[in-house]
């Protein structure tokens, strides 16, 4: 149950540091004005907040699983919200991240 509470917080944090990055690069770069970016801000707090949930206690562990979440969830934002497709290297980029990510925090430790 440890490993489910622990993905669906990583999965949480991705959605806010990703959106909250995607609503400010909208608000800037898309011209879709100051409440994006406003809403990206706190978004990307929200993020901050979701990573001290994680049941581990060790935050360089927790933020370096979290490097692998946050690629693959990257490339998956951009092929849901702007149509990005990833291809053949993007994805075995994200498949090595993620391995990295049951690396990091899942394989057991004596």
């Amino acid at each position: 149950m440890i490993v489910v509470r622990s993905l669906l917080l990583f999965i949480v944090a991705a959605i806010a540091e990703i959106g909250g990055a995607w609503m400010i690069w909208q608000g800037v770069r898309e011209h879709r004005g100051l409440l994006w970016v406003g809403g990206g801000i706190v978004a990307l707090g929200a993020y901050g907040f979701v990573a001290t949930l994680q049941p581990d206690s060790h935050f360089g562990r927790i933020l370096a699983a979290y490097g692998g979440i946050f690629v693959a969830g990257s490339l998956a934002w951009g092929a849901i919200m702007d149509g990005y497709r990833p291809d053949r290297f993007d994805l075995l980029g994200a498949g090595i991240c993620l391995l990295g990510v049951v690396v990091i925090m899942y394989v057991p430790r004596h």
